[in-house]
């Protein structure tokens, strides 16, 4: 890290950004696009740069991404531009990030990547509980999310070196309000410049879905093979009555959402 350190001048910063919830497969696409020849990785994914490490500034974030002479001779190599992203999933949800990420790389892309809130919500809950950041049931998980969050919007907004664990590893509902986030980016960066990729259509058809994704960022079509799926867990069925107060809750936002982007999403 002392060399990348050391080279941070020479390094460019990220073209595209894959926005996510949490859970929602952008480990996958992420890991795709990163296998493609046009597309050079940064240091790792989840950066975390723009939530929780902003007050370390831009050259800390540029160290992360490649030098710009290996992004040339990679050109040369491909016969074509070579573009470079990240993806930290805590970008969508944490409300300063659109504006920090605004003013360092105004024209970047972005893809944001989506799933059934209902099932994010319960896969989200069952990694915070292995990674021991949940001791509740799922039921009472819920039950105590607005208080766990309350506040939390307006402090992160308020001070830059504010972290709020309970915003980032517990927001199992709020991170599943897609719109309100979206649409921070998208009067930012513009709705031409956001591309909405669903998360089931993703893993059902993922040399399609991807190929969308490329033609966004004006790269061509991925030559494959594409890396296997990446985070696929398994835990017991949520409870249907659990569903069923998810479903009402979801309810709304989702029509809001299917209205905003002028297609039906599918999610129950």
């Amino acid at each position: 890290m002392r060399w990348r350190a050391a080279t941070r001048g020479g390094r460019t910063l990220p073209d595209f950004l894959v926005l996510s919830a949490g859970r929602c497969g952008s480990t996958s696409l992420h890991a795709s696009l990163c296998a493609h020849p046009q597309v050079l990785p940064p240091a790792h994914k989840e950066v975390h740069f723009f939530d929780r490490n902003y007050l370390k500034g831009i050259e800390f974030y540029r160290r992360l991404f490649p030098l710009e002479v290996h992004r040339r001779m990679q050109a040369r190599r491909v016969g074509d531009p070579v573009l470079s992203g990240e993806a930290t999933t805590y970008y969508l949800l944490h409300p300063a990030v659109p504006g920090r990420a605004y003013a360092a790389i105004p024209d970047a892309k972005l893809v944001a990547i989506l799933r059934d809130p209902i099932d994010r919500a319960y896969s989200h809950y069952q990694l915070s509980v292995r990674y021991g950041f949940e001791d509740l049931a799922f039921e009472e998980a819920l039950d105590a999310e607005p208080e766990r969050l309350a506040g939390a919007e307006e402090r992160l907004l308020a001070d830059p070196a504010f972290d709020h664990e309970a915003h980032r590893v517990n927001s199992y509902v709020a991170r599943g309000m897609y719109l309100d986030q979206l649409l921070r980016w998208e009067r930012l960066y513009g709705p031409d410049r956001l591309l909405f990729v669903r998360s089931e259509d993703y893993f059902a058809e993922p040399e399609r879905i991807l190929r969308r994704v490329t033609d966004f960022l004006g790269l061509r079509p991925h030559p494959g093979p594409l890396p296997a799926p990446r985070n696929v867990a398994s835990y017991d069925t949520m409870k249907p009555e659990t569903r069923g107060r998810l479903r009402a809750v979801f309810a709304e936002p989702n029509r809001r959402l299917e209205e905003h982007l002028g297609r039906e999403l599918h999610w129950q």
